[in-house]
């Protein structure tokens, strides 16, 4: 599967109303023309403000499809440019649910490899203007996904973009999204989910939860 990269979009630290505490976001992205570095913590030039909840060598880079950005144009009415959701790299013809933990996107030189589907919150409901935004990008299921940096180096827009399916145990993308809102996972889900390569913030909670049924 072929693809190419359509837009690479960093963001600074700017003010924003009605989100979280700090009362500053990374989220409004901007378009960048030259080629940018990606590191193992990401875009160079990019700013994450919650780093408790972003960032970092497990998501280091989130990324986002035009399929994904159609369905969304036409849900919403209006057309929406790359960088919109926040995403760090706009891909052509990718979609969020048929990716795999796991699974790795070869962008030019760099290679990253998904490791969590990208979990709504509060400051994407006030970049879209509308308090209920939240509950419509989970029901929608189109999130995009977070990487993790294999191999760092330079991308550019216009570079091919091929997808290497993950041959080990895991699960599907969309899958880790909609357990995410579940109230209890059982012991297999959850050893399914450790045996996969998720983001480390998503394992630290995983293991909790396993080891609270064990100890029961």
């Amino acid at each position: 599967m072929t693809m190419q990269l359509i837009s690479i979009n960093v963001g600074k630290a700017r003010p924003i109303a009605n989100a979280k505490a700090s009362g500053v976001t990374g989220i409004y992205k901007e378009s960048i023309a030259a080629p940018v570095e990606i590191g193992l913590e990401g875009l160079a030039g990019d700013t994450i403000c919650d780093t408790e909840n972003h960032g970092g060598p497990d998501q280091a880079v989130y990324v986002f499809g035009t399929t994904d950005y159609d369905w969304w144009s036409r849900e919403l009415g209006r057309a929406l440019p790359p960088g919109t959701f926040g995403e760090n790299l706009t891909i052509s013809d990718m979609e969020s649910a048929e990716l795999n933990i796991g699974d790795r996107l070869h962008v030019g030189a760099v290679t990253l490899e998904v490791t969590a589907p990208r979990i709504p919150c509060v400051t994407l409901a006030a970049r879209m203007g509308d308090p209920a935004f939240v509950k419509r990008f989970r029901f929608a299921e189109r999130p995009g996904v977070y990487c993790r940096v294999i191999q760092p180096g330079s991308v550019h827009v216009g570079e091919a973009v091929s997808l290497e399916r993950y041959i080990g145990p895991t699960v599907t993308a969309i899958e880790m999204f909609r357990d995410f809102y579940q109230p209890a996972l059982s012991e297999a889900t959850l050893r399914r989910y450790l045996a996969a390569p998720i983001a480390i913030r998503d394992r630290v909670e995983k293991e909790a939860r396993l080891r609270e049924i064990l100890d029961t």
